[in-house]
């Protein structure tokens, strides 16, 4: 049998942490609506990967269709993401020698 590699102690710390990342960016959404929408969907892949981990190690699975939520999840970061460097790109100034 392969050994974990995490253990239910450690999961729930990192569960907890990121549960907090969550909250501040929920919280401190109206300083950069993008920039804290963006954190927040993927502090909640990380959270649903741990979760995962999490029943894993204890031999508990209960999460249905997490697959579904995680690439929801992310595509709405990513487009974020690339919506943001197509901008920064536009508003890059052009080299003159």
């Amino acid at each position: 049998m392969k050994k974990d590699q995490f253990d239910a102690e450690t999961l729930k710390h990192i569960r907890s942490r990121l549960d907090t990342v969550y909250a501040i960016a929920k919280k401190n959404y109206n300083d950069n609506p993008e920039l804290m929408d963006t954190i927040e969907s993927l502090a909640q892949i990380a959270i649903m990967f741990t979760n995962i981990k999490l029943q894993e190690v204890n031999d508990h699975e209960e999460t249905a269709s997490p697959q579904g939520y995680i690439l929801s999840k992310l595509s709405h970061s990513y487009s974020r993401m690339t919506e943001y460097e197509k901008q920064k790109i536009k508003d890059f100034p052009k080299w003159k020698l």
